[in-house]
């Protein structure tokens, strides 16, 4: 692995776990704890939003450099099993969140927090699609995949910022809906949250600084350079010499 590597992917898993252990601290400590049919159950809807569309989707953006000696394909279904999880446990995490508004007569979909978090869902969800039909499913041209990779690649650092920056606009608006009054304070329950938005911002910092590192792009194995030319010639009509 290139120097440096290791340690930040470290750093990164650290402070994701981290980020998590503080979630559940201030959910358990001062919003009563987890439970699906009480009113508790929105408490489910920040819990999966911060495990899959942050936590689980800054790790699926990451196998590419953790797991950089291992063969493509198995790094790539890594990748996409990843991300259909954090999908997965996201959509939980929603309908927590409808259902509970619905049992306590709140309106939905009104804040920017919510507009921002659906926008971060439904692209996700599309970028996921997009991702397994061009990349997993046999039979996509050369010429689209290679058009497309560049795409996919900015779209996922884009929806993985757009995913904190919802998060943030959360914790925001649960702090003002449950302690406006002694926010200013300095409350602890206000200082607990304050810092979960610091790990917010310094996770996504870490996988972002590894993710535009050039250098420590992962280099295609020798054997998939060969399958990669093998592939253009099945699909474009290509002999190995270029000739049509």
């Amino acid at each position: 692995s290139p120097a440096g590597l290791s340690a930040y992917v470290a750093v990164s898993q650290l402070l994701g776990l981290t980020l998590l252990v503080a979630t559940g601290a201030w959910l358990g400590r001062y919003r009563g704890g987890v439970a699906w049919q009480s009113p508790l159950q929105f408490n489910v809807h920040p819990l999966c939003m911060v495990l899959g569309m942050v936590f689980l989707q800054g790790d699926a953006l990451l196998v590419y450099r953790a797991f950089r000696n291992e063969a493509k394909r198995s790094t790539k279904a890594l990748h996409a099993l990843l991300h259909g999880l954090a999908l997965l446990i996201a959509l939980v995490g929603l309908i927590a969140v409808f259902e509970s508004h619905r049992a306590k007569g709140i309106p939905d979909m009104y804040s920017l927090h919510s507009w921002c978090g659906m926008a971060a869902f439904v692209l996700y969800l599309l970028q996921w699609l997009l991702g397994c039909g061009f990349f997993l499913v046999p039979g996509a041209s050369f010429p689209l995949r290679s058009r497309y990779k560049p795409l996919h690649v900015y779209s996922g650092i884009a929806l993985f910022a757009l995913s904190i920056a919802a998060c943030l606009l959360g914790i925001t608006e649960m702090l003002l809906f449950n302690i406006r009054d002694s926010y200013s304070n300095f409350v602890p329950e206000g200082i607990l949250a304050n810092a979960l938005g610091l790990l917010l911002v310094a996770f996504g910092l870490v996988v972002g600084y590894v993710l535009t590192r050039d250098d420590w792009k992962r280099a295609p194995l020798a054997e998939e350079m060969a399958l990669s030319m093998d592939f253009k010639t099945l699909t474009e009509g290509e002999s190995p010499g270029g000739s049509q």
